[in-house]
């Protein structure tokens, strides 16, 4: 698993034409550390471009040349303004040339154009804004595009969705730097909800924060209030006064996932809370979190977060002082 110590320069390429919103929202989250996390232990980020860029009425003067990509340790890449006009020649080369020394590509919304023309996106799962993802496929066939979800991680080279899901991305990267405790204080800061998975829908019906007079207004508090237990969809249900189906639906419309598979990932994220900030034993983290064993924890915690608990406490414990 990565830690902070690879993952500490972050360089943002500033190149062509480029949508304001990405950039800005990057630039934010990777230069100012949460509380609790000193300036030193935080990125170090970077404006790399060939020279000045048009970003939206604004005009941007970097102050680094795209070469300053190779060296860097994550490489993100904003969203163009105009996805029929080819990427610059220069910047292709850099980001080519910055994941061939090592460097973590993201792209973010339509940046994954620029990833597509360096080759970065064939074999590998990809996506874009859902309005730009034939247009995706069609330019790079060898790319495997997914328009349904918020973003995908292929290791080296990451994408997300539009707007609101290169937010989710960017704190998905510090969730792999960090730890979930970390990510969801960042995500608290920009008053956005914790952590969302990438296979999440890129669109859904209703918000995520749902009104007060929604059908499933207070249902998700109070599943998060008793993961210790052993909840199923009709207990759900239930709670909610509706039935199963319905039930379905409006998890579907409301989170983009199925009342358990929403279940799954609540218990899973309680988990990493567990394993990062207490000494508990696999057996009682899983109790704590409505698992019940040891072996079905380790089972779905490495199914979601793609590593074992173990190795996952490992990384983000957070030591006890002397």
């Amino acid at each position: 698993m990565r830690t902070l110590s690879d993952m500490h320069t972050v360089a943002l390429a500033t190149a062509g034409h480029l949508l304001h919103f990405e950039l800005a929202v990057a630039y934010e989250i990777f230069s100012t550390p949460p509380n609790g996390v000193a300036e030193d232990d935080w990125y170090d980020v970077l404006l790399c471009g060939p020279g000045p860029t048009q970003i939206g009425p604004f005009t941007l003067e970097p102050k680094h040349g795209l070469e300053r990509l190779v060296t860097a340790d994550t490489v993100l890449v904003p969203a163009c303004a105009d996805v029929d006009v080819p990427p610059p020649v220069e910047l292709v080369e850099a980001i080519r040339a910055a994941h061939d020394a090592g460097a973590r590509i993201a792209s973010l919304c339509t940046g994954a154009f620029a990833l597509g023309a360096a080759g970065l996106l064939d074999g590998r799962r990809a996506t874009t804004h859902w309005a730009h993802t034939a247009a995706l496929s069609t330019r790079h066939p060898e790319a495997l595009v997914d328009p349904d979800v918020l973003y995908t991680d292929n290791g080296s080279v990451l994408t997300a969705a539009g707007k609101a899901a290169a937010v989710d991305l960017c704190i998905h990267l510090i969730h792999l730097d960090h730890g979930a405790t970390i990510a969801n204080t960042v995500a608290r800061r920009l008053v956005m909800p914790p952590h969302r998975p990438g296979g999440q829908a890129q669109f859904v019906a209703t918000p995520l924060h749902v009104s007060g007079d929604h059908l499933l207004a207070g249902l998700l508090s109070w599943a998060q209030e008793r993961l210790d237990q052993p909840l199923t969809v009709t207990d759900l249900a239930r709670q909610a006064s509706m039935s199963a189906r319905n039930l379905g639906r409006q998890f579907r419309a409301v989170t983009g996932q199925t009342p358990l598979q929403w279940l799954l990932v609540q218990r899973v994220r309680r988990a990493q809370e567990l394993l990062e900030s207490t000494g508990d034993s696999i057996e009682t983290v899983a109790t704590a979190t409505g698992m019940g064993t040891a072996t079905t924890l380790r089972r779905q915690f490495k199914r979601v977060v793609g590593v074992p608990p173990d190795t996952y406490r490992r990384s983000f414990r957070t030591p006890t002082p002397a």
